[in-house]
C-alpha cells in the first residue's frame, strides 16, 4: 500500500477531504442524471454476508441506501448471504437492469468476475472494505494495515499488564479468511507489532470469519499445546467470540484482540474477557464510499492522493481503538446502543465504565 497521506476521520467531514474531483465524459452505463438514462442513476451494491459481522445489514446497508437516496439517485443494495454463486446471480441481475457504478464489497473472490463484466459495459466499480484483484477503479476502506497493528499492540500490552514477556508467551493466531484481500492486511499489521515484542505464533489455524468455526480451530490449537496459551490475536469480534467461549469453557482468561465493536464485543471487553477491539466507524466508511458513488454518478472522475501497489486509488480512514474505558465512546457515535450491550451480567460493567 503506497502513501502520500493518511486522510484523518476528522477531515471526512467533507468531500474535498476524500477526492478530487473534476468532470469527464463517462462511458457505458455511468452517465449524468440528466440525460434520462434510468441505469446512470442507479447505484448497484453487493454486500457478502451477514454472519463474519453484523455490521453488513445493521450498518452499511442504511447509512449507504440513505445517502446516495438522499442525493436523488436509485439504490438497489443485495445481500449475496456467503453463497458465491448467489453474489454472482445478483451481480447479473443488477448489470441487466443497469448500474451507473458498482459498490462491491468482496467474498471469496465472487466480485472479481463482476468487475470484469462491469467494465465490459463501462460501469465504474468502486471496491468497498475488501480489495478485489483484478482491478477496480477505486477502493474505500480502512486503514487495513494499521488495523492490525492496533490489534497486535493489544495483544502485546495486555500480556505486559498480566506480567508477561511477550517474547516467552504462548500466543495463538486466528486470522481471517485468506479469499479476503483484507486478511492479509490485517495479519501484516498483526504480526509488525507482535513481532517487534519477540511474539512468535505457537498455533495458527486456517483462518476464517466465522466464530463456531474459530470456536473449533481453537480449541484444537489449544488441545495442541496442552491446554497452554498466554494470548489470542484474533482478526475481529466474531472469530474472538469463538474463542473466548473456549476460554470461558477451560477457566482461562488471557489477552484477546479484535475488531468491529460489535455488540458482543463490547459486552467481552467490558467483562474483560477481550482486551480491545478496533472500532472502525462504518457510518464514516460509507459516507466516503457514498460520496465517491455520487460523485460518479454526477458524472464527475474522482481521484484520490493514496493507491494500493496495484495502482487502485485508495481512499482511506484511520481507525479507532477500544478498549473498556471507550466503550462509551462508540455508544456515544450511535454505532452502539447501551441497551443492547448493557443486559444481563454486562449491566453492572456499563455502570462502571459510564456507558449509558
Amino acid at each position: 500500500m503506497k502513501k502520500s497521506s493518511l486522510i484523518s476521520l476528522a477531515a471526512l467531514a467533507g468531500a474535498s477531504a476524500l477526492v478530487l474531483t473534476g468532470c469527464s465524459t463517462p462511458s457505458g452505463n455511468g452517465g449524468n442524471p440528466d440525460d434520462g438514462d434510468a441505469a446512470s442513476t442507479r447505484a448497484c451494491i453487493i454486500l457478502p454476508d451477514a454472519a463474519s459481522s453484523p455490521r453488513w445489514e445493521n450498518g452499511d446497508r442504511p447509512a449507504l441506501e440513505k445517502a446516495i437516496s438522499d442525493a436523488g439517485f436509485e439504490v438497489d443494495i443485495q445481500n449475496a448471504q456467503g453463497d458465491t454463486n448467489k453474489y454472482a446471480t445478483i451481480a447479473d441481475q443488477q448489470l441487466t437492469k443497469g448500474c451507473g457504478v458498482m459498490l462491491l464489497v468482496d467474498y471469496n473472490g465472487a466480485a472479481e468476475g463482476v468487475v470484469t463484466k462491469a467494465k465490459a459495459q463501462g460501469i465504474p466499480v468502486i471496491a468497498y472494505d475488501r480489495p478485489i484483484k483484478g482491478g477496480a477503479d477505486y477502493y474505500v476502506s480502512f486503514d487495513n494495515v494499521r488495523v492490525g497493528e492496533l490489534e497486535g499492540q493489544a495483544v502485546v500490552d495486555g500480556l505486559k499488564a498480566e506480567g508477561k514477556d511477550p517474547a516467552t508467551a504462548v500466543v495463538v493466531y486466528m486470522g481471517g479468511d485468506p479469499a479476503d484481500g483484507n486478511a492479509a492486511m490485517f495479519r501484516e499489521g498483526a504480526d509488525k507489532a507482535m513481532s517487534a515484542a519477540g511474539i512468535k505464533p505457537a498455533a495458527e489455524p486456517a483462518g476464517i470469519w466465522d466464530g463456531p468455526k474459530s470456536a473449533t480451530n481453537f480449541e484444537q490449537a489449544l488441545t495442541s499445546l496442552g491446554g497452554k496459551v498466554d494470548a489470542v490475536w484474533a482478526a475481529n469480534d466474531t472469530n474472538a467470540a469463538g474463542v473466548i467461549s473456549i476460554l470461558d469453557k477451560n477457566g482461562l482468561k488471557v489477552p484477546v484482540s479484535g475488531q468491529d465493536a460489535s455488540v458482543e464485543g463490547l459486552q467481552n471487553i467490558l467483562l474483560g474477557k477481550q482486551t480491545a477491539t478496533v472500532y472502525k466507524p462504518y457510518s464514516i466508511e460509507a459516507d466516503a464510499a457514498s460520496k465517491l458513488a455520487i460523485q460518479i454518478l454526477n458524472g464527475e472522475k474522482p481521484t484520490a492522493d493514496m493507491q494500493l501497489d496495484d495502482g487502485t486509488p485508495y481512499i482511506a480512514v484511520d481507525p479507532i481503538l477500544v478498549t473498556a474505558d471507550k466503550v462509551k465512546d462508540v455508544v456515544a457515535a450511535g454505532d452502539a446502543s447501551a441497551s443492547d450491550i448493557c443486559s444481563g451480567e454486562v449491566a453492572a460493567a456499563c455502570e462502571q465504565y459510564g456507558v449509558k
